[in-house]
């Protein structure tokens, strides 16, 4: 039985995606750095937000026997956590308030949970609809 994820926790996680993508951004962009290191925490994100999804992918797909290669199981894994080290690195050796490394670390983490939820939603519609073509 397929079942469609509500369209309350479909809109909160596209909310909460959006809500910690564009903190991060606005404050990457208000804050008093180097473009470098904007540039670092920035592709930071995008390597989490797109490591995570393919996490999410590759272990949803094991476990509903899709094929999926060790190695490409490996390095989702070993990319989620490398994109939060890089990121924890990055603000350990920043030379920010402890509020602001908390805020980029906050918002880090929330986009990178949305990304997975938002996914798993997308996965679950496609699927329910698949399952019951005439809804």
């Amino acid at each position: 039985m397929s079942q469609k994820p509500s369209a309350a926790f479909v809109g909160a996680s596209w909310i909460a995606l959006g809500a910690g993508i564009v903190s991060f951004n606005v404050g990457l962009f208000n804050a008093d750095m180097l473009l470098n290191e904007k540039g670092y925490y920035f592709t930071v994100l995008m390597y989490g937000l797109f490591s995570a999804v393919s996490l999410q992918k590759s272990v949803r797909d094991q476990l509903e026997g899709i094929a999926v290669t060790p190695i490409y199981y490996g390095l989702a894994w070993f990319s989620t956590l490398l994109a939060i080290v890089l990121l924890v690195v990055g603000l350990w050796n920043a030379s920010l308030t402890l509020s602001e490394k908390g805020f980029y670390g906050m918002s880090f983490l929330l986009s990178l949970f949305a990304a997975i939820a938002v996914q798993k939603n997308t996965r679950d519609s496609k699927k329910a609809d698949d399952a019951n073509p005439l809804d």
